[in-house]
């Protein structure tokens, strides 16, 4: 485990590139294993999530040429079954996705998880594919969890599944059931939550030729059976979700800060930190080039709406800390299922900084400005809650230690490298 020791900022100034997308590099990765051919990955992000779905992805028979700036993978037409249990660690995406994609190899497929996944939700996912005809079983027992997939195909037909615990769930399903035996109809029994995620999933789709609709409220998607996928190159965007905490440390200090590698057309949805950033009070510049956020503005309360931003939670709730007045994050109750409870480890962690933060069943009212001081924080193996933490010390009186800081390589393994750049105050890493 190491620490990383933050110091108090008063100003920020420079500019760094965002962190290639993870949400993207998931799907670019699997769509090349299915397509019979090489595709290119430029700018790949190579993060503990990715290196996951890679070891994945190669396990049912892709070869990788891994290269700084380009991942070259060559995809097969008919999977194999793996010899050996597939370790997701702690990739949720990894292992939603995956399960339904091994369905298509023969034989059985075995993946274990690491502790956070024991907590979030599979059980949805393993009935949807009940119903399209593929069994599986699963064992939750701490330290050896693990689900078997019975292979030999999809059958295809209806399903029914849940839109409110994870869209990760109909992802998986999107990328399988184009290799089914029969059609797939798959109907979404409550709101779909975060379906920018599901509109990613479509879009990587089309560009290796697959074709898969949904209806304008997503309650209805269908996959025409027996489709092949094509090999396609991909450039990764820029991660608005990870820049995010960039942007919100120019915003909370007396600073300058220019993110480039951010498409302002992308149809991510973490963008909406623009528009959030902007309505608080800070001053958003936002180009072609780059985006910049100049700090040093008194902030204004807002309510967030984190149904399909549930990974802004985190800097939301810090930006709220540094605003005047009540802000209210709600439809967030998801987040109790992350890589953390995380609304219970934001709560417990910037309280501890003098935060007047409350916690709701489904998200957190923060009264603010609030009196910010240094403090030890547990991230709880969550990178987002470390690199939130990261931001609020910025402007925090005090030092703040922040254990385990290690977890940040989960999805952004340059963030304090990054935040040092700008001139923060970091010791350690």
């Amino acid at each position: 485990m190491v620490d990383v020791v933050v110091g108090k900022s008063e100003h920020l100034e420079g500019e760094v590139w965002a962190p290639p997308s993870k949400a993207y590099m998931h799907r670019m990765l699997i769509a090349a294993l299915l397509s019979n051919g090489a595709s290119k990955i430029w700018s790949p992000l190579v993060s503990d999530d990715t290196k996951a779905t890679l070891g994945a992805v190669k396990a049912f028979g892709a070869e990788a040429k891994l290269q700084k700036k380009c991942w070259t993978i060559s995809g097969v037409d008919s999977l194999r079954a793996p010899k050996n249990p597939i370790d997701c660690g702690e990739s949720g995406a990894t292992l939603r996705f995956m399960i339904p994609v091994a369905a298509l190899a023969p034989g059985s497929s075995i993946f274990t998880f690491g502790s956070s996944l024991e907590r979030r939700p599979l059980a949805p996912l393993l009935q949807s594919l009940k119903q399209l005809g593929t069994e599986s079983s699963l064992q939750l027992k701490e330290g050896s969890s693990l689900v078997k997939i019975h292979g030999g195909g999809i059958r295809g037909g209806k399903t029914s599944i849940r839109g409110d615990v994870s869209s990760q769930f109909i992802s998986g399903l999107l990328f399988a059931c184009p290799r089914a035996k029969l059609d797939t109809e798959v109907y979404v029994t409550t709101p779909l939550e975060s379906r920018i995620y599901v509109q990613m999933t479509i879009e990587v789709l089309n560009k290796h030729g697959i074709r898969a609709s949904a209806s304008n409220d997503f309650t209805q998607l269908k996959i025409p059976f027996n489709q092949t996928y094509k090999p396609c190159d991909h450039e990764v965007p820029g991660d608005f979700s990870s820049a995010a905490f960039l942007l919100a440390a120019a915003a909370v200090t007396s600073s300058k800060v220019r993110v480039r590698n951010l498409d302002r057309h992308s149809i991510q949805g973490d963008k909406a930190i623009l528009d959030i950033l902007a309505e608080m009070g800070s001053k958003v510049k936002v180009s072609d080039e780059y985006v910049e956020v100049q700090g040093g503005q008194q902030l204004n309360a807002t309510d967030v709406d984190a149904r399909d931003i549930p990974d802004l939670v985190p800097v939301c709730a810090v930006l709220a800390c540094y605003s005047k007045g009540t802000s209210k994050i709600y439809n967030a109750k998801r987040l109790r299922y992350k890589e953390s409870d995380r609304l219970a480890s934001l709560h417990l962690e910037l309280k501890k900084m003098g935060a007047e933060i409350t916690m709701k069943e489904d998200g957190l009212v923060i009264r603010g400005p609030c009196a910010m001081h240094g403090a030890t924080i547990d991230p709880h193996n969550d990178h987002r809650i470390a690199m939130a933490c990261a931001v609020a010390a910025l402007s925090a009186r005090s030092e703040t230690k922040i254990e385990n800081s290690e977890c940040v390589s989960k999805s952004y393994p340059r963030f304090f490298d990054d935040l040092r750049s700008l001139g923060a105050n970091i010791v350690g890493r």
